[in-house]
């Protein structure tokens, strides 16, 4: 669609139809995936005592703006497991010292869980955070060659990931050969774009672990800080990124809602109907890149 000046497309953005994406490049993944929802939806979930925990990932995500006193990723986490009611909230967060790398993210997510909230940085390799008003310190929390340690075997998670780039699916190790391009090349380097598959995607189709479906980010993720508009709630939850991952988990929690397209799908016409996104470019991208890398008729929690 194109926005500039004069020019600019009216987008109706209200999802028609539910629609989700397995981004497979081959037909061994297909079978990969075919046969790992399967065993989702015949394992009810639901009654099992590890789909009860929610695992939460988050830290400063932007600690250098004067007088933010809040803890972005945090903030938004727990508004998340607000939503839960029903869940153990399992916190890894900087804060309290229990996000203090992978390894902690890959023990708690190995013990199974139904949902896994991540709220940060992130590009197509991984996900990564702030310790409290420590700009210079990353703190990360997965990359994908950490996925091969996840060992949670029948216990697979619905994924929400608030980074840039997580789910950008048009990535490929084959960028690594464009050095023709020059300046370009360098790009794919530090973006992060050659890696053989984005994060989002890397984590549905990990064999014997990882989630069941990602939700996330195709490009430059969006979030507010502080509160500039005085009314007492961190602004990261008042709209961008912040608000539309927090929004899935309460059509979840509080709407009752359980299948994974219909969530995705009410998530996104509900910032449509609450924010300006045909006069915001920020707020329609928000909408625009917010994909479902899964099978949009799964039942979260299976099929007793």
């Amino acid at each position: 669609a194109e926005w500039s000046g004069f020019k600019k497309d009216i987008l109706d953005l209200n999802p028609d139809v539910y629609i989700g994406r397995l981004a497979c490049r081959n037909v061994w993944e297909v079978n990969l995936m075919v046969n790992k929802i399967i065993e989702y939806e015949n394992s009810n979930a639901a009654n099992q005592d590890w789909f009860k925990r929610m695992v939460v990932v988050g830290g400063d995500t932007f600690p250098p703006y004067p007088d933010d006193p809040y803890y972005e990723g945090e903030v938004t986490t727990a508004k998340t497991l607000e939503y839960m009611e029903d869940f153990e909230g399992v916190k890894l967060w900087t804060s309290l010292g229990t996000l203090t790398g992978p390894e902690d993210v890959i023990g708690e997510v190995s013990k199974g869980c139904g949902f896994l909230n991540f709220e940060g940085h992130g590009n197509p390799m991984g996900w990564a955070t702030h310790p409290p008003h420590d700009e210079e310190t990353w703190i990360d929390g997965l990359a994908v060659e950490d996925m091969r340690k996840l060992s949670n075997k029948g216990m697979y998670p619905v994924c929400v990931v608030g980074g840039c780039h997580n789910s950008q699916f048009n990535v490929s190790v084959m960028n690594l050969l464009k050095i023709w391009e020059g300046a370009g090349w360098y790009e794919y380097l530090w973006k992060g774009e050659t890696t053989p598959e984005c994060w989002s995607w890397w984590l549905a189709r990990k064999i014997d672990g990882g989630s069941i479906a990602t939700i996330g980010c195709t490009g430059l993720g969006y979030g507010y800080i502080g509160d500039y508009n005085n009314d007492s709630i961190p602004d990261c939850l008042q709209g961008l990124g912040g608000w539309i991952d927090a929004e899935f988990f309460r059509v979840y929690g509080q709407e009752g809602k359980n299948i994974l397209g219909e969530i995705h799908s009410t998530a996104i016409a509900n910032y449509v109907a609450s924010f300006p996104v045909m006069e915001d470019p920020i707020d329609c991208k928000t909408v625009e890149e917010w994909v479902l890398l899964g099978d949009p008729t799964l039942k979260i929690g299976g099929y007793s």
